[in-house]
């Protein structure tokens, strides 16, 4: 029997990834890896099977009953076996599902954490989630309901708090701003949306939770979240992403190069 790792790649750009979790993909014998893990950290995985067990919302996706019995199966039968999410595992990634299967079956497992998007988004905007004298607390909270699932208390979470990062909000904007509008929160509320944080092709959107239902956000592709609170009413100018990979390339490349 092998040990499984649940291990957070981090909000997309390579070079976020931990040590930690680039050492274990270098030993890994099978890596099951998210629709949204960017191909160059997979490719850490030199010695690895590498399967695609991905979700993304509105397409085909990989059932999470199969992921589960699957790395069940894995751990039985490799010594290293790697379960790679973005972001971090714990964070809107279903990991206490996939540990639950595991410590059923008696199969060791270790979370490896990872950079989550909200904090790679702040550190984008330069701007901080607990900004002093303006914000004392901060909530992740998620709108989407998966099937069978009831819905959650989400917007009372909204409401108590100074600052908030919703995931998985972004293509329901108008919902969203509607529901908060109706129970309180100001229309004035200032909002970012940020895609593909991390990314040398990320977006910032700036406006208010008033607005939000106006901005078209179909145009959004790549993977967003919506930040939300005062500390964002003046966030700087998006800087240069120029040399986000500039230290994972220097990593990959032969020191006698």
């Amino acid at each position: 029997m092998g040990k499984v790792y649940l291990i957070g790649a981090g909000p997309g750009a390579p070079d976020l990834l931990t040590l930690r979790a680039a050492k274990l993909l270098a030993q890994a014998d099978v890596v099951f890896y998210d629709a949204l893990v960017h191909p160059d950290i997979v490719a850490l995985a030199t010695r690895a099977k590498r399967i695609a067990v991905g979700k993304r919302a509105g397409q085909l996706s990989t059932d999470q009953r199969f992921i589960n019995r699957t790395l069940t199966e894995a751990g039985l039968r490799y010594d290293c076996v790697v379960r790679l999410k973005g972001g971090d595992p714990m964070l809107f990634g279903r990991a206490q599902e996939e540990i639950d299967a595991l410590n059923k079956a008696n199969v060791p497992v270790e979370v490896v954490p990872g950079i989550t998007a909200a904090l790679a988004a702040a550190a984008s905007l330069t701007t901080s989630l607990t900004k002093r004298g303006v914000s004392r607390s901060v909530t992740f909270v998620t709108p989407r309901i998966g099937h069978g699932e009831k819905p959650g208390q989400w917007i009372d979470s909204v409401i108590r708090s100074d600052t908030t990062i919703l995931y998985m909000a972004v293509g329901e904007s108008e919902e969203v701003s509607g529901a908060l509008i109706h129970h309180g929160v100001p229309a004035n509320t200032p909002i970012v949306i940020v895609e593909n944080a991390s990314l040398p092709d990320e977006r910032q959107i700036r406006s208010t939770l008033g607005e939000l239902s106006s901005i078209a956000c179909e145009r959004i592709i790549g993977p967003a979240i919506l930040c939300m609170g005062q500390v964002f009413e003046s966030v700087p100018a998006l800087q240069d992403n120029e040399l986000r990979f500039t230290f994972f390339e220097a990593l990959k490349t032969p020191a006698n190069s």
